[in-house]
């Protein structure tokens, strides 16, 4: 009995540790500033927001608290050696990292960092400055970067896994310009997740409590205790040439095999050092891969999300709207309002009005199969029935490719071109908004 009190009580100690530490926080105040710009972007460009940005935080903080809660369980059998200095010294090396793109926040970035760092210092052992620097590079030399890569590696799978069950909820249409100076639809996918975990570390004497069992990943035996240690994985990327369920499909299969590899090499480097580089190296190298490829892919594959000959083709799906309730899908062509074939927005708000109360449509899958479909009208509701749709191929607004950076995302700067009508001349074509 008294075991279970002790446990509890350090149960407790681990989340006030975790809870008063400032960098979950922080990492939530991101992610919430990024929601809250990507809703300013769908205002803008389509004059209307899918979801609210607390909606999609809050969504965002329970899966973190979910896969925080499965992987502290992991770890109370695997166990970690870290301490408090080295959860700043992460954090701090993230921190930097994110001022020059914002997926460096993923704490695999400055974990990868750190051990390359650690393996450059083994060449200089002799070296032993003191003061400030010498107390930081004491702490880099005792971080036990294989275990870290581990615990990355197991996240990244678990976090694969949530964002494929997840099916692009968070992604978020948008209009880009096309390589011919055309604007084209698309989306912007967001991953990035904070997740809290308290891990098993080593206890000094009298300060933690004893197991029936030798946690995995430590030596020896004694007295153990949680520690409180808050990470952000993930990534974000676009997609103009694939559904959303399919990038997603796509995305989370190459992070379980990222994974899977990082997985194994870290395993390997915990029992034989020399492939300590190795695994640090692939950490850093494949997440990036994972955003080249992403990127190659897109700048070779056709868009989707652009008009045909005949008809207008759905974009996004607003959640309860009519469109919603009648099945459209991201994808689908709009081919016949109250049987007349429809060309343009004009045209598809005129066809609508033929009845006021009632309407018929005609829609193409994205096989070239049609569905009919009918529903009633009632006063207030979307004047497009819900259903978003690809931009004016020659008139509109796009947001620029490049990531956005911190600062933009802080300042709330949106990155919009403007594209006017042919007619109105080159001069003033494009402008930068803030």
């Amino acid at each position: 009995m008294n075991e279970v009190i002790s446990w509890l009580w350090l149960i407790l100690d681990a989340v006030i540790d975790l809870l008063s530490q400032p960098f979950y926080y922080i990492a939530i105040v991101i992610i919430a500033l990024w929601f809250r710009r990507q809703g300013m972007l769908e205002r803008k460009l389509m004059h209307v927001r899918l979801n609210a940005w607390p909606l999609l935080t809050t969504r965002t903080v329970i899966t973190g608290v979910m896969l925080g809660v499965i992987v502290s369980i992991l770890y109370v059998f695997l166990g970690i050696q870290l301490s408090i200095q080295g959860v700043v010294l992460i954090w701090v090396t993230s921190f930097v990292l994110m001022l020059f793109r914002v997926r460096y926040l993923n704490a695999v970035y400055a974990i990868s960092i750190l051990g390359l760092i650690q393996w450059i210092l083994g060449f200089f052992e002799q070296w032993q400055p003191s003061g400030f620097m010498g107390s930081i590079i004491l702490e880099i030399e005792q971080l036990t970067i294989p275990s870290l890569l581990v615990l990355c590696a197991v996240l990244h799978l678990m976090h694969a896994i949530v964002i494929r069950l997840q099916r692009g909820q968070a992604a978020s249409p948008v209009y880009f310009e096309g390589k011919r100076g055309k604007l084209v639809g698309g989306y912007q996918l967001q991953y990035l997740t904070p997740i809290p975990l308290m891990l098993l570390v080593p206890a000094g004497l009298g300060t933690g409590a004893d197991l029936p069992w030798n946690p995995v990943f430590l030596q020896g035996s004694g007295e153990y205790l949680l520690f409180g240690l808050p990470l952000l994985i993930g990534f974000g990327e676009m997609t103009k040439s694939m559904l959303p369920e399919e990038k997603v499909s796509l995305t989370s299969k190459r992070m379980l095999l990222y994974g899977a590899v990082l997985l194994i090499l870290g395993l390997l480097s915990m029992w034989w050092s020399p492939a300590t580089i190795v695994a640090v190296l692939f950490a850093f190298l494949g997440h990036e891969a994972l955003s080249w490829i992403s990127s190659y892919e897109e700048e070779n594959r056709s868009p989707i999300y652009v008009h045909p000959k005949q008809g207008l083709q759905i974009l996004a799906v607003l959640p309860g709207s009519p469109a919603d309730e009648l099945g459209f899908m991201p994808g689908e062509v709009i081919y016949k309002v109250n049987g007349h074939i429809v060309h343009s927005e004009a045209d598809l708000h005129r066809c609508l009005r033929m009845n006021a109360a009632f309407c018929k449509l005609e829609i193409r899958n994205i096989n070239g199969e049609s569905k009919f479909l009918q529903r009633a009208l009632y006063e207030g509701e979307h004047h497009q029935l819900g259903a978003l749709l690809a931009p004016d191929p020659d008139t509109g607004s796009a947001i620029k490719e490049r990531p956005a950076s911190i600062y933009q995302i802080f300042g709330m700067k949106l990155q919009i071109q403007h594209k006017v009508d042919p007619n109105e001349g080159f001069a003033d074509a494009f402008r930068q908004d803030s």
